[in-house]
């Protein structure tokens, strides 16, 4: 690929010290994300930034999985650096910015890198994701409804689809991908943990791909009903749509004594239901023929997904020993630092089962990506671990399960109903990551997942630009 499509025509090489990667959704392309790099460049003009958007992965090869489209966008980055250096660009900085999906491949990504020793010789600066489905995309609940929705999810879209809907075993850790790139102990978290500054922008409401719990890593949501809540947006913003983080909504005070209906509440339909009258009419004449074609390409892009998977696997595109080999060689150090911290445990507590553990934990993780570990809490906080329920390190419990600092005890909303994996999640990243996260409350549009990028220049994403215009404002060049 030329790689004029990565950089204005008239920038200088010997002006470049700040590249910034941005990484595009499913069944996306770079043009999606073309207004963020235009407004990114026109803030900081003379800042020495660099933006890059691989071209690997775009469109139908998003189906492949977010570690196949890593690794693939991770060889187009590294190319990219050697490209830059090698025209004498001084480039000391780096900075990540996902979209959808993209920010979970952007998570991978931000691993590789970090293993492979990119930022020991580039300062990692700014890790930025928008909408990105962090606890996957599963609906919550055990109805009918949202079973139905997980399984059909979960078949439709090839890899992605199974790593998404945490349905995956993620090369046989017994894990699914989400997870082991949640865990504490793993490259990615730690990866992450370096940049400056690390933030999600989560949409709040009309989010139909990434509702608001997954992108705003949330055990709680607080804008089920808006009736009910007073947002709090943050100055300075032609429009209220980059809320607070620290304090993004209250309660409303409800009248002590509920206030009669009227005759139009009780009797006539509102005008929010009037307005949405037409779309719904729409679905039921189109769904009846669209799923059946939807099923169709869905079966068929799966089977070109797996094609093109096994050619990857072959190793003729990518290295792929330069991303596996020393994650292998990782989950051997952290296997053999888990048995010696268990051999220690053990040896206090005057047991004589030590050597047996050992050796078998020695014996089964050669083979592993990632090994699995205990739930964190009990790494963090000992005290609590001759406490646990399942002395099997391997298994996840509901005492993983603990609220985060996003849905404290004190939280006035109620908790969802997550898994206890997903709950695990939200805790591990809030306590080893600690990302500033920022509700987008935009009402304009009926599609917010496509108007907080601004991803095509409609009039009717206005509300998108203050996001971008936030997302610069805080940008660390």
């Amino acid at each position: 690929m030329a790689s004029e499509e990565h950089e204005p025509k008239d920038q200088d090489p010997l002006s470049i010290t700040h590249l910034v990667i941005l990484t595009h959704g499913l069944w996306g392309n770079p043009v999606h994300l073309h207004h963020l790099r235009d407004t990114l460049l026109d803030h900081h003009a003379a800042s020495g930034l660099h933006v890059f958007t691989p071209q690997s992965n775009k469109d139908n090869f998003t189906y492949d999985g977010i570690d196949v489209g890593a690794e693939r966008i991770t060889t187009e980055i590294e190319d990219e650096i050697r490209r830059l250096q090698n025209l004498g660009a001084p480039l000391s900085k780096i900075s990540i910015a996902g979209y959808s999906l993209g920010g979970l491949i952007a998570r991978y990504v931000v691993g590789l890198l970090y293993k492979n020793g990119v930022f020991e010789t580039l300062q990692p600066c700014n890790f930025t994701t928008f909408a990105t489905p962090h606890l996957g995309v599963r609906t919550p609940g055990v109805g009918y409804g949202p079973q139905t929705w997980n399984f059909l999810g979960s078949k439709t879209l090839s890899t992605s689809g199974q790593q998404m809907f945490l349905t995956d075993d993620f090369r046989d850790t017994g894990r699914p991908l989400l997870a082991v790139m949640a865990d504490p102990t793993s490259i990615f978290v730690r990866g992450l943990a370096g940049f400056r500054r690390k933030s999600v922008y989560a949409n709040t409401t009309n989010d139909r791909s990434v509702p608001y719990y997954t992108s705003a890593i949330s055990s709680v949501d607080p804008f089920v009903d808006l009736d009910t809540i007073d947002i709090h947006p943050l100055p300075d913003q032609d429009l209220p749509v980059v809320l607070d983080p620290n304090h993004p909504v209250s309660q409303r005070k409800q009248p002590e004594v509920p206030t009669p209906l009227s005759f139009r509440e009780r009797y006539i339909v509102s005008d929010k239901t009037k307005a949405a009258l037409p779309f719904y009419a729409v679905l039921a004449g189109v769904f009846p023929l669209a799923l059946p074609l939807f099923m169709l390409n869905a079966g068929y892009q799966t089977y070109k997904s797996a094609q093109r998977v096994r050619l990857h696997e072959q190793g003729d595109l990518v290295d792929l020993q330069r991303y596996r080999i020393p994650l292998l060689e990782e989950s051997q150090a952290v296997q053999d630092a888990m048995v010696e911290r268990l051999a220690t445990e053990s040896s206090a507590q005057g047991t004589t089962s030590t050597s047996a553990v050992a050796n078998d934990g020695k014996g089964q993780g050669q083979e592993e990506y990632l090994p699995t570990p205990p739930p964190e809490e009990e790494v963090s906080n000992p005290s609590t671990n001759s406490n646990a329920a399942d002395p099997d390190p391997t298994t996840t419990t509901t005492t993983s399960s603990a609220p985060s600092s996003s849905s404290s005890s004190s939280s006035p909303w109620p908790l969802l109903p997550l898994s206890p994996l997903q709950s695990q999640m939200i805790t591990n990243l809030d306590q080893h990551v600690h990302f500033t996260k920022f509700p987008v409350h935009i009402q304009n549009v009926r599609h917010t997942h496509a108007a907080i990028v601004v991803r095509t220049p409609r009039e009717s994403f206005a509300e998108g630009r203050m996001v971008s215009a936030h997302w610069v404002r805080e940008f660390v060049v």
